[in-house]
């Protein structure tokens, strides 16, 4: 089998980041209005609600500069509104579709994406510096850092009265009918996803 693209494995990744969001945005949603907004839990925030909206924030900020490279755009010019306010999403249900929103541009701006064009630089004005980064690093930087909030979020949803959702299996190719259900929900086809036809 040919290789695929090293492009084409950050769109997956992008899809793997909006299906993790979906299983675990499900899960929250099934919490009561006080669980969700609950602070004092063991975590770098002290609550679900913060740490997802924290998330969301992040993602926007980092699309924004990917977006704006893309379209030829300087770099925004107040980076500090993007954090402002810190929560802007009081209920789960908000929340969830603010993030499959954010999650469908990510996604859209992966699969535009071919592999001569990763070391494009970026340039973010954070004030009192540039962040100047590959498309490349930026993109895996912010994989990583929904992945690390994600599991705080799973982790704290254990000290709830909702389970926490597995996310770390039903990748596999043997494993299609353990997410068919996310995919039907999101709107997605196995070989969308991967990019490849599945045994």
């Amino acid at each position: 089998m040919p290789t695929q693209p090293f492009s084409r494995y950050l769109l997956a990744q992008a899809y793997n980041n909006a299906w993790a969001d979906h299983r675990l945005l499900r899960a929250c949603g099934a919490l009561t209005q006080a669980e969700f907004e609950a602070t004092g839990r063991t975590s770098f925030f002290p609550g679900i609600r913060h740490t997802l909206n924290h998330n969301l924030t992040v993602q926007r900020f980092y699309l924004d500069a990917l977006w704006r490279d893309w379209h030829g755009e300087p770099p925004h010019p107040d980076y500090q509104s993007f954090f402002e306010p810190e929560q802007p999403y009081a209920t789960c249900t908000a929340l969830w579709q603010a993030q499959r929103e954010s999650n469908d541009s990510l996604i859209a701006y992966c699969a535009g994406l071919s592999d001569d064009e990763l070391d494009r630089q970026v340039v973010i004005d954070r004030g009192d510096e540039l962040q100047i980064d590959t498309r490349q690093r930026l993109l895996a930087h912010l994989f990583q850092h929904q992945i690390h909030h994600r599991g705080q979020v799973h982790a704290m949803l254990a000290g709830t009265s909702v389970a926490p959702p597995q996310l770390d299996e039903f990748y596999s190719s043997g494993e299609a009918d353990l997410r068919a259900r996310d995919f039907a929900e999101l709107g997605w086809t196995e070989e969308q996803v991967w990019g490849e036809q599945m045994p």
